[in-house]
């Protein structure tokens, strides 16, 4: 998958696909016409986009994920830490909290997190 980001609008047609999968393309052309007011030439470009970038796909009519929305945003998520942090975590923790501190709850979940992948 060469391109992982999705824009607003990529991201809310994708999950649409999440939302329902599988679904037919009708299906979806009726979803999208409805929630974004999309034509059915819109739905079917955006789709063919997608598809072509790994993410879904459209066989014999029928529309599913090639990755979890789960796995598109972990990917996002080290593509950005990758590019704006030199893959450093702890760099992109520094810089997240100087601005929002950790709540006890969030610095709970994270020791959690970290102990659990400690045990791997």
């Amino acid at each position: 998958m060469d391109e992982i980001r999705l824009g607003a609008v990529e991201s809310r047609f994708a999950d649409i696909i999440w939302e329902n999968e599988p679904l037919s393309s009708g299906e979806l052309v009726k979803i999208c016409e409805k929630e974004l007011c999309w034509k059915k030439s819109t739905t079917y470009t955006v789709l063919k986009k997608l598809c072509e970038r790994g993410i879904f796909k459209n066989e014999n009519g029928t529309v599913t994920s090639l990755i979890s929305k789960e796995e598109l945003e972990s990917r996002q998520s080290e593509k950005f830490v990758e590019e704006n942090f030199d893959g450093s975590l702890p760099a992109f923790i520094a810089a997240f909290t100087k601005r929002k501190k950790l709540s006890e709850k969030d610095m709970k979940e994270i020791k959690e997190l970290l102990a659990e992948f400690g045990e791997v």
